[in-house]
């Protein structure tokens, strides 16, 4: 088994990654104990091309055995696997090994990239270098890659014979830019070149070149007209079966008043779909006179190349036989036109492909080509060397990044996932993510998320979610703006347009009871101001609406009331008295039970009683606001930008406070408090208020000592002292009276 050392950081158990044999082992290490199964190709502070090369099977998304199976690549080529956790641009030449086949070639590869881009005798390559191919295949022509350029030979017959190809078969791009052919396009070629022959050979000794050298110019016309011509015919032919259909077979009207009503183009396509000539049973066809416009060029062009050469310049018009026997005596020619092959090379001429097919120029190509193969492996290994300075450069921190969070908690390097710093609201906040948009599983991160719309000159934009783990929220709302530092050091204008409210820190959620009833009592004033002004509206409106129809009627009402008596004045109903006299008693009383409580605290509890109050307002909702902080992880917002977090990823309250600084004035700095603008009436009441205070408070102390002191306040008329008597002997029992004798004894 192999001896894993873990770290803890932010309360994370991490294993740490520190030599080679840690890389080749982490095939074993148990996946539950890796931060992170998978992480999205795009959208990283890292060389996409690295995340590319990664991604084996191109899904976009990065898993554990794409990981491992880049690292084992690695290993095979390298004296040390440990020498990708450098993380260093420059991958020493002394590093590759040569023991090994794939090393060795790798290591020769690495010295011609370097020569080819003018660092012979360099002991190190990096990425940058491999990844220069356009000069590195420059150097040659012939670089392995199946395209033959003409540049690829000096003989100008071949370097023809490569142009003439691409003419007519297209040509591909090779590595530096260039348009040559491959071997598939050469053997097509010579295949097309072949068939053109044969099928121009075909027609030898045949008589179906009737016109010669005319005879293609006079099918094309009659094939143009083939199917109107046709339709002509048989139009007359139905006219003939009956007279009466005859009208309709010239077209209506009414289509005619349709055209003329508007302007005719001088091509006629308006009548293009009309019958050639007009139809007649047994008319032959006009070729010049009394034709459809639309169709006027191309009978003039069958005339020309095609009639006149068989039937003479003076045949002007044709009957419906003289057509058939004209089709039939170019059948033949067209028939061998529509096997015609070889189509693409045909262009060439007749005398040029004969002259290529005799010519050395397919040995030639042939030759470039198996020159061109040879140089495939050695070629193909500069791809290798550019994967592998990749991953010098980079495994590194996609390691740390993936395996264990080392470079999130590491105050001197960057998590892959961090975009950069906002500044905004006199604080910076660093943990910033790259994001498509507000996500509800982000916001299950407990986290205090400020989802920002950056845009910068040339018309980028991104959309990024900050994290705020320090200060308050009070002045964080939707459309305040920051600028957004991107970790290229570029900066973007940042506008807020959403918020996830979540705590910040013990002290916002101290004091927040407070602000949100100072804030309570802001919104019901300005409900109330708002529901007074809007009714002092209405009441103005409906006087102003009555103000005309009380003028008018003001003299009428006037006599009237005159003549009515004038009522007593109203007097005040009992029970409003004893309702108010009832409430001012509640009040009283209620006055009278604090009071009476208050007597019965000695002056030191009063500021242990203002105390007390403050803990029970305040420390509920700091004991759910502690909960909460305690629950922040970064694990749902990776999650909603296509990572597979595996561990809770936390961020307690010392680390938050780290990723986020609050503005303070730098060391050495001095403050003048002498501001001229400062509002000198408000500062006074201020200060007069307190003194009220100060002085209340003294004066409930002085008030309390003296009650002490004196056993009663003094408003209150002291008690009359307690005489005791003093203490005497008890009376002796009075002697019995003799008793009484009965009446009459």
């Amino acid at each position: 088994m192999h001896p894993w050392k873990f770290f803890r950081t932010g309360g994370l158990d991490q294993v740490s990654l520190e030599s080679g044999a840690d890389l080749l082992n982490l095939e074993h290490l148990d996946q539950k104990l890796w931060v992170a199964l998978s992480c999205p190709v795009k959208g990283l502070e890292l060389d996409e091309k690295t995340l590319a090369l990664i991604d084996t099977d191109g899904d976009g998304r990065i898993r554990v055995p794409e990981l491992i199976a880049a690292i084992k690549w690695s290993a095979a080529r390298l004296k040390d696997p440990g020498e990708l956790l450098r993380g260093s641009a420059a991958l020493p030449l002394s590093a590759i090994s040569d023991a090994t086949p794939e090393g060795r070639i790798i290591l020769a590869s690495a010295r011609q990239i370097l020569a080819s881009v003018g660092k012979k005798g360099a002991d190190t390559i990096t990425a940058d270098d491999a990844s220069d191919t356009a000069k590195i295949f420059s150097a040659s022509a012939l670089n392995g890659d199946g395209v033959i350029p003409p540049e690829a030979t000096e003989d100008a017959a071949v370097q023809a014979l490569i142009k003439d190809i691409i003419v007519c078969c297209g040509g591909t791009a090779d590595r530096t830019g260039s348009t040559g052919v491959t071997a598939e396009t050469i053997e097509a070629f010579f295949t097309e070149l072949t068939s053109y022959v044969a099928w121009v050979e075909q027609s030898s000794g045949k008589d179906i070149a009737v016109l010669g050298e005319a005879t293609d110019a006079a099918v094309g016309a009659l094939k143009a007209v083939r199917a109107k011509v046709e339709d002509y015919f048989g139009r007359c032919r139905l006219a003939a079966f009956d007279a009466r259909a005859t009208a309709a077979l010239n077209r209506a009207e009414d289509e005619y008043l349709a055209i003329a009503a508007k302007d005719l183009k001088i091509t006629a396509d308006e009548v293009a779909g009309f019958p050639l000539a007009r139809i007649e049973a047994g008319r032959a066809l006009p070729l010049a006179e009394g034709v459809n416009p639309a169709w006027a060029g191309a009978l003039a062009t069958l005339h020309r190349a095609t009639v006149a050469p068989v039937l003479g310049a003076a045949k002007t018009s044709l009957t419906e036989a003289e057509w058939t026997a004209l089709n039939a005596k170019f059948a033949a020619y067209e028939t061998w036109l529509g096997g015609k092959a070889g189509s693409a090379v045909e262009q060439l001429g007749l005398a040029r492909v004969k002259a290529i097919i005799a010519g050395p120029g397919r040995a030639a190509l042939a030759a470039l080509v198996a020159e061109d193969e040879a140089l495939e492996p050695e070629f193909k290994a500069i791809t290798e060397v550019d994967r592998l300075t990749h991953y010098h450069r980079d495994m590194r921190a996609l390691l740390h990044n993936f395996v264990n969070f080392a470079d999130l908690y590491s105050r001197d390097k960057w998590a892959i996932f961090q975009a950069g710093t906002l500044y905004l609201d006199s604080r910076s906040t660093e943990l910033c993510f790259r994001v498509e948009g507000p996500s509800p599983l982000a916001a299950m991160s407990k986290m205090y998320l400020a989802y920002c719309s950056c845009t910068r000159t040339g018309g980028a934009t991104m959309t990024i979610a900050a994290c705020f783990t320090q200060g308050a929220s009070d002045f964080l709302f939707v459309g305040r703006h920051g600028i957004f530092y991107d970790r290229q050091g570029r900066d973007w204008d940042a506008v807020i347009t959403n918020l996830v409210d979540n705590p910040i820190s013990l002290r916002q959620s101290f004091w927040s009871p407070y602000k949100k009833f100072v804030r309570l009592i802001d919104e019901m004033v300005a409900k109330r101001a708002a529901a007074a002004d809007a009714a002092s509206h209405d009441r103005l409106a409906k006087v102003a609406d009555k103000a005309v129809d009380a003028a008018a009627t003001a003299a009428a009402n006037s006599a009237v009331q005159a003549a009515l008596p004038v009522p007593p004045p109203r007097k005040i109903d009992v029970g409003t008295v004893a309702a108010i006299g009832v409430g001012v008693g509640a009040i009283s009383g209620a006055l009278a039970t604090i009071a009476a409580g208050l007597s019965h605290i000695a002056w030191w509890e009063f500021p242990l009683l203002i105390v007390g109050l403050i803990l029970v307002i305040s420390v509920p909702a700091v004991i759910i606001a502690w909960l909460k902080l305690r629950q922040r992880t970064l694990g749902p917002i990776l999650d909603a930008n296509g990572w597979a977090i595996n561990g809770r990823v936390k961020i307690n309250i010392p680390f938050g406070t780290a990723l986020t600084d609050v503005a303070t004035l730098p060391p050495g700095a001095t403050r003048s408090l002498d501001d001229p603008y400062e509002d000198k009436a408000a500062k006074t009441r201020r200060r007069q208020f307190i003194a009220v205070v100060v002085l209340l408070l003294l004066a409930a102390i002085a008030i309390r000592l003296d009650h002490s002191r004196r056993g009663h306040y003094f408003w209150q008329h002291p008690s009359p002292p307690v005489v005791e008597k003093p203490a005497t002997a008890p009376a002796a029992p009075a002697a019995e009276a003799p008793a009484s004798k009965p009446p009459g004894n």
